[in-house]
């Protein structure tokens, strides 16, 4: 352990951004990113990661209920592709489908306002993600210990 990782809810104009504690196992907001193009869009995840010490990036993958991809998951692979050649760091895949409407149905419930929302949602989205695949991969670890243990 003791490299955070990174997670984006990546969207056509905005970047939710959470950063998980050193142990991995918290998820914590780091806000929104307004995007300005593709090279500014690297270049700010790359000055990031080396201020948080990030060690793995994780990217929300938006699959469509029945699990098939359509063009924004194309989208989600090769900007996935781009990362990994820029910051050569592993960027995992976590499946987003119901992260956005968890955290609309949060805020909601936080009754906060649409354009209160609007700026909160990409975050808090990215929080879910983060978390989920923290949550999912310390289940594994403990699996694997079991299995080897018994």
């Amino acid at each position: 352990m003791g490299s955070r990782v990174l997670a984006l809810d990546l969207g056509e104009k905005r970047i939710g951004l959470a950063v998980s504690d050193p142990e991995g196992l918290l998820a914590s907001g780091r806000g929104v990113y307004l995007r300005r193009g593709l090279e500014e869009d690297l270049a700010y995840l790359e000055r990031l990661v080396a201020e948080e010490g990030i060690g793995e990036v994780v990217l929300g993958l938006p699959q469509k209920m029945d699990g098939s991809l359509g063009p924004e998951a194309q989208g989600v692979l090769n900007f996935k592709a781009l990362l990994e050649e820029r910051l050569k760091l592993p960027v995992a895949l976590f499946d987003e489908r119901l992260t956005t409407a968890e955290a609309e149905r949060v805020l909601l419930e936080a009754d906060l306002s649409r354009r209160k929302r609007k700026g909160v949602r990409d975050e808090l989205a990215a929080v879910l993600i983060l978390q989920g695949y923290l949550n999912a991969r310390l289940r594994l670890r403990a699996q694997i210990r079991k299995e080897m243990s018994g």
